[in-house]
């Protein structure tokens, strides 16, 4: 198992903690990491997209002019797709998305993605949050002394350098963009969960057993309470099957 350094809230370190190396440390399977993603973001769309055919507009069941002698092309409706007004050719119509998964690929995903997470050090654990009641201006600070808020430019030039001869395109007055953030918090850790459900789209919050592989990828960071991973939760990560 890999031992991890975890954090105060105050961003000093604590205590160390052990991170399964069937979770966190086996070779990353790209190819069912893209299947999943793929399925995951399938099952996200609506499919109520509709178009009319020639046979559901309103109108067209004369014939507008006769067959032969009129010297213009033959026509026998209106509603025809080359009319305007008329039905649509090869248009989408309401369909399911939805695409069958195992949950084997599932899990395997979800751990692949959490050990490339911590295969490039973007795994954070956090001891103790030191919120005693919900308070989204604490949150930030939270963030900030555990790094992951208002970082320098220069320090995030150190750590994600750019191509040679290309500038790094800031504007955030100083700062770096935030990176995103995924807090892994146990179900009773609500002061914390009210604390950071307000810091925008940068800031995810989920339980342990709702971890998806699209997820862990679209995030920067990892955060995981230490709640969340004690011995007789993991299991929670283990069983995560969700695609949705």
């Amino acid at each position: 198992m890999s031992i991890v350094r975890m954090k105060k809230a105050d961003g000093t370190d604590g205590a160390t903690v052990e991170l399964p190396d069937d979770i966190f440390g086996i070779e990353p399977n790209i190819g069912v990491m893209h299947q999943v993603v793929t399925a995951q973001l399938a099952a996200k769309r609506a499919g109520t997209h509709s178009t009319k055919t020639r046979a559901q507009v309103r109108g067209g069941g004369a014939k507008p002019w006769r067959q032969k002698g009129t010297g213009r092309a033959r026509q026998g409706s209106i509603r025809a797709p080359q009319w305007r007004g008329g039905g649509v050719a090869h248009g989408p119509h309401p369909r399911d998305y939805t695409q069958r998964t195992p949950k084997k690929m599932v899990r395997l995903a979800v751990r692949s993605a959490l050990s490339d997470r911590a295969s490039e050090h973007k795994v954070m654990v956090v001891d103790d949050w030191a919120l005693d009641t919900p308070n989204t201006k604490a949150g930030v600070q939270l963030l900030i002394a555990l790094g992951l808020r208002n970082i320098r430019k220069e320090a995030a030039a150190e750590t994600a350098p750019t191509a040679e001869g290309q500038k790094r395109k800031t504007n955030h007055g100083g700062f770096a963009r935030n990176p995103r953030v995924l807090v892994v918090l146990y179900r009773t850790e609500e002061t914390v969960w009210k604390s950071l459900r307000n810091l925008g789209e940068r800031v995810q919050i989920l339980l342990p057993e709702e971890l998806n592989t699209y997820d862990v990828l679209l995030n920067d960071w990892i955060v995981f309470s230490q709640a969340s991973l004690e011995g007789d939760r993991r299991p929670a990560l283990r069983r995560c099957e969700r695609t949705r």
